[in-house]
């Protein structure tokens, strides 16, 4: 009903197709993260019972597995992207979600330790469940709307990243590593259903130009080049970096802050970890969809700035930390800046893109966050063997200042009130 006792109108059959893809998408996309991330809680666990039977050697293959797919998929998000500009969005999330249920599927039929890695290559070839559906969401939903649905579905990978490790642990010690991949591979399937039935897409492939190779791209990709694109390039490469960058030694970390020693030490270090993640992936999601709406209101560049400069000056003194809490409280602070940068930088992105360009668009940003994903374990780790755990904090912090740095003055230029459909005009 409206102010004046009138029912308000019904809405239009196409806001109607709209939300309930939306929905639809969020409802898949959660299940999908679960999906891929029950394997991490037991993972080092069971490539030990498949003959990786030290500790080194399981957290060697764990890395291996790890930062491997992340980087085979740097190379194969912008191919998917390109086919999803000419074939569309819809099918390109049934295949990666369809993709994962197998690959994730076979890996519980392992015996050797080769054999999940060589399934986590063809993964990060054939999937990124993430960029498919950001890219159909991004091309469907309203520009009014945009940062509420982007942040809507950056919850949906987020509380599925917090709750996948936990139940994938619960499963593990119920009914065994090898029947958790097949409950896997049953959440990526599920999630590939609703998509399959509750998701319609009113796709028009982009058409092809006279000019081809090089010369093509760069008349046709104007955009592409810009620096506002570029920026928001590094930004998705420099978040995914700082999130993964400690995450190889975070537990250790937590035993030093709180003195643990002995084998109740680790546990206790392990479960303080535990919670340092959770409390990051809940802040995150909640932040997710409350500053992506807030973005739609106020202007996403703002949400971006602020975010990305509240990341970088808590990150910084999570390596002078004295206790463990304070590590925990730093890290759920953080959770909140990191929700608000991502869907903030994809709305950028989807508002800089020309329609039938967003899925090369969000290929490319998806290879930016894999490269990130890659590099920022390898990094993290050699700073923290050389300079010790807070150094690495503090260099992380510190390339996060220089990042924000870098945003506002980009956003600041004149040339950055430029639109998409100016720079293709």
């Amino acid at each position: 009903m409206d102010d004046l006792g009138q029912r308000a109108p019904a809405p239009s059959h196409k806001t109607a197709i709209w939300r309930r893809n939306l929905y639809a998408i969020v409802i898949a996309q959660a299940l999908a993260i679960i999906g891929f991330s029950l394997r991490e809680s037991f993972l080092p666990f069971y490539l030990q019972s498949l003959g990786a039977d030290s500790t080194d050697s399981a957290a060697i293959w764990s890395g291996l597995i790890s930062a491997g797919g992340a980087a085979v998929m740097a190379v194969s998000a912008p191919f998917w992207g390109v086919v999803s500009d000419r074939r569309g969005r819809k099918p390109m999330l049934l295949r990666a979600t369809f993709a994962a249920m197998l690959t994730v599927s076979l890996m519980g039929l392992a015996t050797e330790p080769w054999h999940l890695l060589a399934l986590r290559f063809i993964e990060g070839a054939l999937t990124g469940t993430v960029t498919a559906s950001t890219a159909l969401v991004a091309s469907s939903a309203p520009k009014e709307r945009l940062g509420f649905s982007l942040g809507l579905v950056q919850t949906a990978v987020f509380s599925g990243a917090s709750l996948g490790p936990f139940l994938g642990g619960l499963f593990a010690d119920l009914i065994g590593y090898r029947a958790t991949f097949a409950v896997a591979g049953a959440f990526l399937g599920c999630a590939g259903l609703i998509v399959l039935f509750f998701v319609h897409e009113d796709f028009k492939p982009v058409a092809r130009g006279e000019s081809r190779g090089l010369r093509g791209l760069r008349e046709g990709a104007a955009w592409l080049f810009a620096p506002v694109m570029l920026t928001m390039i590094g930004v998705l490469f420099a978040v995914r970096f700082a999130q993964t960058s400690t995450r190889p030694f975070l537990p250790l970390y937590v035993q030093h802050l709180g003195g643990f020693t002995g084998e109740s030490g680790a546990h206790r270090a392990a479960s303080l970890s535990g919670i340092a993640l959770g409390l990051l992936g809940f802040t995150s999601a909640v932040a997710a969809v409350y500053l992506g709406r807030h973005g739609d209101r106020i202007g996403h560049r703002k949400i971006l700035l602020g975010s990305i400069l509240g990341a970088s000056l808590l990150y910084l003194p999570m390596g002078l930390v004295t206790g463990a809490w304070q590590f925990i409280l730093l890290q759920g602070m953080f959770g909140i800046a990191a929700g608000g940068l991502i869907p903030a930088a994809n709305a950028i992105v989807a508002e800089w893109t020309p329609h039938a360009r967003r899925g090369v668009s969000f290929g490319i940003t998806a290879a930016a966050g894999s490269l990130g994903g890659t590099i920022g374990p390898l990094v993290g780790s050699a700073t923290a063997a050389a300079l010790g755990f807070r150094a690495t904090f503090l260099l992380t912090g510190m390339f996060l200042l220089a990042v924000s740095g870098a945003v506002a003055y980009i956003f600041a230029r004149p040339q950055a009130v430029d639109t998409a459909s100016e720079l293709t005009a």
